[in-house]
């Protein structure tokens, strides 16, 4: 049922291994990796002991890694192993480069496969993409850690898969979603047989309800994660939800998972949607408060499969929003600034309105417990303007008036 004995951890068990290893962790990134060595200047690794200390250290997000790269090629300096002792160098568009190292199951899949019913003995077609971009390689690593065979198929010329899996008769997918139905329809197409496939786990795109009943109609059972170039698996799912309830994602064990208002570093309050910020400790790359630009949020309780770590809610958007208001970019690091500035303010969100030429933008601010008053209005109104470089308005609504989906800029503007 389960990969080891550290998925049935009682919560508090996990937690004091994970503050326990976290001082070091950082010595290591802050000695070994001159990124991080400028990152985490100043502050001493021994006292990051609790989440709180760990909330006051800098976020570096995954849209920073293009400037940090130029400065300091090829990894920004935030490789504690040397670049001529990892194993390979993946490329994204950016371009954004990305490391593998040279141990077993570098990228941490293995548990996911495992949770999905991946066992040794397995014959796997591996579609996701093994040129440039670090999908295949990532996933494969975990396979080969399982013991399973593994056919790197790679993406696109659909009749060869399906020729792929009727001949070596391929009990196993990894890839996409869509390009799982595309298969599958193909052999329908061609009158193939591909009834040897059972198990399928999925990834870097929605799986649709529909899509997965459909797959499970079929024999095949899907399941979903969710990995990055950066940080390999994040979370994954166990056991396939039931139409009306949403289990949520299992987070990978090696990880520490903060949930924070997009553009800042301030952890949110359980169930709210913010952007996942992960600390890893991983050795060769060790990011620490790596903000993945993606929205979710943590879901109560635990999976009825028995693994006892945190859940999420999977991906929920993009937490890196920007846009543009009379020629000047506003972002999500802006709004964080101002609330930053404003304590008071307990959640806030900016609305943009209008037509072109004729932008409008309030700031509507929650105030728990009481309601704004005019002259915190107009503080906040000398604040947007110095934060933003443009005029806006300000709105005060009551406590949870703001819907709770991460998003900080609400643009509501009609063009064309």
């Amino acid at each position: 049922m389960h990969y080891d004995t550290l998925e049935t951890r009682s919560a508090a068990e996990r937690e004091a291994a994970l503050l326990a290893a976290l001082p070091g962790q950082i010595a290591h990134a802050k000695q070994n990796a001159p990124g991080f060595g400028r990152i985490l200047g100043g502050i001493d690794p021994a006292a990051v002991t609790s989440r709180e200390a760990l909330a006051k250290l800098p976020v570096t997000r995954k849209s920073d890694l293009g400037e940090l790269q130029k400065m300091d090629l090829p990894l920004g300096g935030l490789n504690a192993t040397p670049v001529a002792q990892l194993s390979k160098i993946f490329v994204s568009p950016g371009p954004i480069y990305e490391p593998e190292g040279a141990t077993r199951d570098w990228w941490r899949t293995a548990r996911a496969l495992y949770a999905a019913g991946f066992r040794a003995g397995d014959l796997v077609i591996n579609t996701f993409a093994y040129h440039f971009t670090p999908a295949g390689s990532m996933i494969e690593s975990g396979a080969l850690a399982l013991g399973c065979t593994v056919v790197p198929t790679g993406t696109g010329q659909t009749e060869m898969q399906v020729a792929a899996i009727a001949g070596l008769s391929i009990n196993a997918y990894i890839g996409t979603p869509s390009f799982l139905k595309l298969i599958v329809e193909k052999a329908d197409e061609l009158k193939v047989d591909v009834s040897c496939l059972r198990k399928a786990i999925v990834g870097a795109e929605y799986l649709p309800p529909a899509v997965r009943k459909a797959l499970q109609a079929r024999g095949i059972a899907v399941l979903q994660c969710y990995a990055s170039a950066d940080l390999g698996m994040i979370a994954y799912e166990s056991t396939a939800p039931e139409a009306s309830v949403n289990e949520g994602m299992i987070l990978e064990e090696g990880l520490i998972l903060e949930i924070v208002r997009p553009g800042t570093g301030d952890p949110v309050a359980p169930g709210e949607v913010g952007e996942v910020v992960i600390t890893t400790f991983n050795k060769d790359y060790p990011l620490v408060r790596f903000g993945t630009g993606d929205l979710s949020a943590v879901l109560e309780g635990v999976s009825p499969c028995g693994r006892t770590n945190v859940r999420i809610k999977g991906w929920m958007g993009r937490a890196d929003q920007s846009t543009k208001v009379r020629a000047m970019f506003v972002t999500a690091k802006q709004i964080g600034e101002i609330l930053r500035r404003h304590p008071q303010v307990a959640r806030a969100r900016l609305v943009i309105e209008g037509e072109v030429g004729s932008d409008r933008m309030t700031l509507k601010c929650e105030m728990p417990g009481a309601s704004g008053t005019d002259a915190l209005r107009a503080v906040l109104l000398a604040t947007i303007r110095e934060v933003t470089k443009l005029r806006g308005e300000v709105e005060f609504v009551g406590a949870g008036s703001l819907p709770n989906d991460g998003k900080v800029i609400d643009d509501l503007r009609k063009y064309g």
